[in-house]
């Protein structure tokens, strides 16, 4: 018996340190309904409604069921291979292609190319501005769209050669471009002013920004990321979110986003010799990873994105993860009133799992998680059973999760 406290006291200790930013991946790919796995783009409407483009269209996922919208069956579509994607405050869907542009209604699509004053057909990045104006980088530069008018800038007006990867918005509804080849340009609605390596960018080349609260400006590059405050000065660097296999150390970031909490994440994508990609969250003190090995479905990142309850969406080329956080901690978990009951705890053979009252589904879901937050089983318990017992077969002496729909509790194996 001393030494099951002994180990659970060090199990408790391990828990605190590493379960505050524990996981649950939830991956989806084309035998869940998604249209195609290599999936290049994503953004999520007001109501967590998740619109990903992919090389062969757009999935729209409720959560439940699956849409597809394609060449074939809406028409209007300028092309299938769809580069960026926003959901506009008015709910009308905006993809960038190749091509053009073309935006969705609810109803049909319609098109729009640099015939029609777009810059450049090769369309990187669609963002909103706080007054509503739909803003395309391109390949060349970006373009503004205010419902009547395009205004397209390029290298003429100001704008470094490479084009515009990215756009963000501050307070002041200043426009923010991550570039190509250029670093950072601040466009205040009348001047350009370029941030980059002379200012003390980490890199030139910018793929993703994010502005804060308090309007610091979180760049990604091709180096890791730097961060320019209200000032306009880069003041902070960050080159080691994601722990690469030696001798690699190297942190180009695809996306960069920030949660409800504050809190930053980052896409990142290396491939050299090896493909070796993951996801990092920053919580303004120390970076935690999570990759292939904690349940991400693939090494190869393209974009991130959050909703509204924090989970975090993650596009790569073979599919879907979504990652939702676990209560804070093992504190959280045994205060948390659940409608079960598990023993004996600790657990050697078996765990016996008694429920307070019958489910009113068919049945209930029931998982496994180690401590890292890996999904170690799954199945399904009909809803009627009051009582059941789980084996514990195969599994190594540790700390576990229990989730049962969507009550978690915990429990260990000595």
């Amino acid at each position: 018996m001393k030494q099951i406290f002994l180990y659970f006291g060090f199990l408790f200790s391990i828990l605190i340190t590493h379960s505050v930013y524990a996981q649950i991946f939830t991956n989806y790919t084309t035998s869940d309904g998604l249209l195609d796995d290599n999936v290049i783009c994503l953004d999520i409407d007001t109501a967590d409604n998740v619109w990903f483009g992919t090389q062969n269209g757009i999935s729209k996922f409720d959560g439940t069921s699956w849409t597809s919208f394609t060449q074939n069956t809406y028409p209007g579509l300028i092309d299938n291979n769809i580069n960026t994607i926003l959901v506009a405050s008015d709910d009308r869907v905006w993809v960038g292609t190749d091509f053009g542009i073309s935006v969705f209604n609810g109803t049909s699509f319609t098109s729009f190319t640099s015939a029609d004053g777009l810059g450049n057909n090769r369309v990187n990045h669609i963002a909103e501005d706080i007054n509503g104006v739909i803003w395309f980088g391109e390949f060349s530069g970006v373009t503004k769209y205010d419902g009547t008018t395009f205004t397209a800038y390029s290298i003429s007006d100001g704008l470094p050669f490479g084009g515009v990867k990215h756009i963000g918005f501050d307070s002041n509804n200043d426009a923010w471009f991550a570039t190509a080849l250029g670093g950072v340009v601040k466009y205040d609605g009348t001047t350009f002013t370029t941030i980059s390596t002379p200012q003390g960018l980490l890199h030139n080349v910018a793929n993703s920004l994010v502005i804060d609260n308090q309007n610091n400006k979180w760049v990604g590059t091709a180096s890791g990321v730097s961060v320019i405050n209200n000032a306009g000065q880069v003041f902070e660097h960050h080159t080691r979110m994601y722990i690469m296999p030696p001798p690699d150390t190297l942190n180009p970031v695809e996306d960069i986003d920030m949660d409800g909490q504050g809190r930053i994440w980052v896409g990142i994508y290396v491939d050299y010799l090896v493909t070796v990609g993951g996801v990092s969250m920053y919580d303004g003190t120390q970076w935690i990873d999570y990759d292939v090995s904690d349940g991400l479905v693939s090494p190869v990142i393209r974009q991130l994105d959050i909703d509204s309850q924090d989970n975090v969406w993650v596009v790569t080329s073979n599919g879907v993860s979504k990652i939702s956080s676990l209560p804070n901690s093992l504190i959280d978990i045994q205060h948390n009133e659940v409608p079960f009951k598990i023993f004996p705890n600790p657990a050697s053979d078996f765990l016996n799992v008694q429920f307070d009252n019958s489910a009113t589904a068919a049945y209930r879901d029931v998982s496994i998680y180690s401590v890292s937050m890996q999904l170690i089983s799954q199945l399904n318990v009909a809803g009627y059973e009051i009582e059941f017992r789980l084996p514990l077969n195969g599994l190594e002496p540790g700390f576990y999760f229990i989730r049962i729909d969507n009550e978690i509790s915990s429990f260990i194996i000595h």
